[in-house]
């Protein structure tokens, strides 16, 4: 049986209608060519501001003073 080399997989995900409609509106006149290309859009810029966010939450020395502060508490040993 040959196998099919395809880069990209899809799945499918059912979003309200009302939303839907909302968004084909707002899509009108832009460059995008698709609901789905528009929610793909917005999902990899919120995954990448989180992504971002979370890497810079605390930096090492950060992280260290608020083990200290947790131990001079009696919540770490």
């Amino acid at each position: 049986m040959a196998e099919q080399k395809d880069d990209k997989k899809y799945t499918t995900i059912s979003i309200p209608t009302p939303l839907a409609e909302k968004i084909k509106k707002r899509i009108q006149g832009t460059g995008f060519t698709s609901l789905s290309s528009y929610v793909t859009y917005v999902l990899r810029e919120v995954i990448s501001n989180t992504e971002d966010d979370h890497e810079e939450a605390f930096s090492k020395e950060d992280e260290e003073k608020v083990k200290e502060r947790l131990r001079a508490l009696g919540y770490l040993d």
